[in-house]
């Protein structure tokens, strides 16, 4: 039977669907309104692209901020949990460290060799470091969120973000790019800015951290550029899944799979 998971966040719905512990399809649609319409609206987009009925779904479990939305969801799940069981899943259980980076928070969670978590520490309280910070500085730059790697692959030298604070972070590009700084430079600046305060909820963990067991998960972990200033500011590699904004939503999946339907 196929199982769902549902992953309602700040910024984005995503859903996957999973069979037999295997993801099969996954889809994600900007969170507004009507959150269970949107997620029922990719839920039916699924069904018709594998040639399924709803018969044919086991159970469905939501998680994410907006979990409790999803009123008929079979179980719901934090998304912590989802995350880490997604993630321990999908890398073949060598993942120990997960930083994931959400709409509205940074996480970093813990692992043991069972995928149990035994620590994780995170910021929600300033959007600096988050999705919605990557947002803001690609409005503020007029680019592409996608271009940001792109960018930051180039020969220019990254500004120094004194900034810790999103709102005052934002003042500050706008200072630099009026002196003349560019947006590569700009977006150099702002990887390591965000690389930094990742390494502050790492810790000094991060020197006993060897290849393979720490990974990056969420929407920004698509930027080339972030993992290349993590590695640097780390000091150890940092892998990155395939689809790796939908590890939550999978996880989810897999937590429906093994929980008992609602009636």
């Amino acid at each position: 039977m196929i199982s769902i998971g549902i992953d309602l966040g700040s910024t984005a719905i995503k859903v996957a669907l999973v069979d037999e512990g295997q993801l099969k399809w996954c889809r994600q649609t900007p969170t507004a309104p009507g959150q269970e319409r949107l997620a029922g609206e990719l839920i039916d987009q699924a069904l018709g692209d594998l040639e399924l009925s709803s018969s044919d779904i086991g159970a469905a479990a939501a998680t994410g901020y907006g979990k409790r939305l999803f009123v008929s969801a079979s179980a719901t799940v934090d998304e912590i949990s989802a995350n880490a069981l997604g993630l321990h899943r999908l890398s073949g259980g060598r993942g120990r460290v997960i930083i994931n980076i959400g709409g509205q928070d940074l996480k970093v969670i813990r692992l043991d060799e069972n995928g149990r978590i035994v620590d994780f520490r995170m910021n929600d309280k300033c959007a600096a470091g988050t999705g919605r910070f990557f947002e803001q500085v690609a409005r503020i730059l007029d680019t592409r969120l996608e271009k940001f790697g792109e960018l930051a692959s180039g020969p220019d030298e990254p500004v120094e973000l004194n900034s810790t604070c999103a709102v005052f972070a934002e003042s500050e590009i706008v200072s630099l790019l009026a002196r003349g700084a560019t947006a590569a430079s700009v977006i150099k600046g702002f990887h390591r800015s965000v690389a930094r305060r990742v390494a502050a909820l790492v810790g000094q963990a991060a020197s006993d951290i060897v290849d393979g067991e720490l990974w990056l998960d969420g929407g920004p972990s698509q930027d080339p550029g972030l993992r290349a200033a993590l590695e640097d500011e780390l000091l150890c590699p940092v892998s990155v899944l395939p689809a790796p904004q939908y590890t939550v939503a999978f996880g989810a999946a897999l937590y429906a799979a093994q929980s008992p339907i609602k009636a």
